[in-house]
């Protein structure tokens, strides 16, 4: 009797297996029944491991090769936009940490189409901008910024994720520990500021080989930020806001002159808010809403080109005169973009980096992250590896810039870019999106200096016609784009 009822046992949840595997079929397909069919057999990638989607993946665009791959795996792996997002940004932090960084922070637009994603298929910003401490104190001889990058980047996981997030630290964790070649992009960065950076002792331990900054495809090993990674995975970020490594970098932050206490990190929270939108023809595009300011200045290049898509200075100059003026105070935003101030004195606004990342469902995120200077403060955090970003109350704040393209009526994503290049991000946003509106490409030309984009289109909208997906990243950049049709 126990063997016959075992075996009926096992010939009902084969019965049931099939009936799921029809079930699927008919909902989506041969692809589909495909790899439903391994995952259940046993024979191929389950959720969570490369290769477990197959055909096309989305496409991921950013400025440091080796995150740009990160960020593929995920996708790969079956994760989502904000999946691929969070491993970029991770990589990032380790792979070109003279943009992107834990003592760091950024803003990203997230945009799901479907109705019953978290925001009812409207763009939103996740913002976590760099925030100056509330006291600096007397030792604040380099005013460190509070960090909120570890923050940002895991509520934009939460919300819009499905992979496990301590996967992405332990891969982040991997290459801090064991080193990476200094690619060609944070080569460039050391050359600029080798002199300063390397006379802080923690800089020039990881940045300097027998006494002379990295060049490209030196082994670059930080071992205490893969020791802060690994707790953030085995603890949780909360840790690096209210528990023993918030105390360690309470210490080491005044160590290195530019105190954070606390109180700060307690008190750092990202928010979520509503994009800056405006119509264009029968689409909608969305930009980062202020205190990511590079997206008012992104959406005022924006109105020039939708006028005259060629008189790229008239955009620029509006651009930066509406930033000026919505900084001086007193405004909103809309009432910024009415100026018609002339531009400021040249102004010297921080690097940033951005990058793009849309999966095969057509959900995307763009993102711009800063140090709000070339290396931040140029100071790491003793024992922690923590470069720690430049204070906004003693640096201009950078002009983050990301923007995004979307059909609001057949809920479906068109383009998005993500800008830098300092005073030159915003116009690359804007004339990036303005260009593949036009051509239904990629970035079909280059945006004008100093300015640098990454782009992802889908000419004919996505989730509708997959093939018409393309991927770039500025020609005159460092970076790759990766995808696969």
């Amino acid at each position: 009797m126990t063997d016959l009822h075992q075996s009926t046992t096992r010939g009902a949840r084969r019965r049931a297996a099939r009936a799921a595997l029809a079930f699927m079929v008919l909902l989506q397909g041969c692809s589909t029944a495909d790899k439903v069919s391994d995952a259940l057999m046993g024979t191929g990638p389950v959720p969570g491991q490369q290769g477990y989607v197959t055909g096309f993946l989305g496409g991921v665009v950013a400025d440091e090769p080796r995150a740009v791959l990160a960020g593929r795996e995920m996708l790969s792996a079956g994760g989502t936009a904000a999946d691929a997002a969070a491993a970029v940004a991770l990589t990032l932090a380790v792979t070109l940490p003279s943009r992107a960084g834990l003592g760091g922070g950024g803003a990203c637009i997230a945009y799901f189409p479907d109705q019953k994603s978290p925001n009812q298929g409207v763009p939103e910003a996740v913002m976590f901008t760099p925030r100056a401490p509330a006291a600096s104190g007397a030792n604040a001889d380099r005013p460190a910024a509070v960090p909120m990058m570890a923050r940002g980047i895991f509520l934009l996981h939460a919300r819009y994720g499905s992979l496990p997030f301590e996967g992405m630290l332990a891969s982040a964790e991997q290459l801090a520990r064991f080193g990476v070649p200094t690619s060609r992009a944070l080569a460039k960065d050391l050359a600029l500021v080798s002199g300063p950076l390397l006379a802080d002792p923690g800089a020039r331990s990881v940045f300097s080989q027998n006494g002379t900054v990295l060049t490209e495809g030196q082994a670059l090993r930080q071992s205490d930020l893969g020791g802060t990674l690994a707790q953030l995975r085995v603890s949780g970020v909360g840790d690096m806001y209210q528990g023993s490594l918030a105390r360690r970098i309470e210490q080491a932050s005044s160590v290195i002159g530019g105190p954070v206490q606390l109180s700060d990190l307690r008190s750092a929270l990202p928010k979520l808010t509503p994009v800056l939108s405006r119509d264009f023809h029968n689409d909608k595009v969305a930009f980062l809403p202020p205190p990511a300011d590079g997206g008012l200045a992104a959406e005022a290049a924006f109105d020039v080109l939708a006028n005259n898509p060629t008189d790229m200075a008239a955009a620029s100059a509006h651009a930066l005169a509406v930033v000026a003026r919505y900084r001086a105070g007193g405004v909103t935003p809309a009432e910024a973009l009415a100026t018609n101030d002339a531009p400021p004195a040249a102004v010297v606004y921080p690097a940033s980096t951005g990058f793009v990342t849309m999966d095969r469902d057509g959900n995307t995120v763009a993102c711009a992250l800063t140090m709000d200077n070339l290396f931040g403060t140029g100071r790491i955090m003793p024992g922690l590896g923590i470069l720690a970003a430049a204070s906004p109350s003693a640096v201009s704040p950078p002009l983050l810039s990301a923007g995004l393209v979307w059909n609001d009526n057949i809920k479906a994503f068109r383009a998005a870019a993500s800008g830098s290049g300092q005073d030159g991000a915003p116009l690359a946003v804007a004339a990036a999106l303005m260009d593949t509106l036009k051509t239904k490409r990629p970035m079909s030309a280059p945006v004008p200096e100093p300015g640098r984009a990454n782009v992802i289109a889908c000419g004919e909208y996505l989730p509708r016609e997959n093939g018409s997906c393309g991927w770039a990243n500025d020609p005159r950049g460092y970076g790759l784009a990766m995808g696969a049709n």
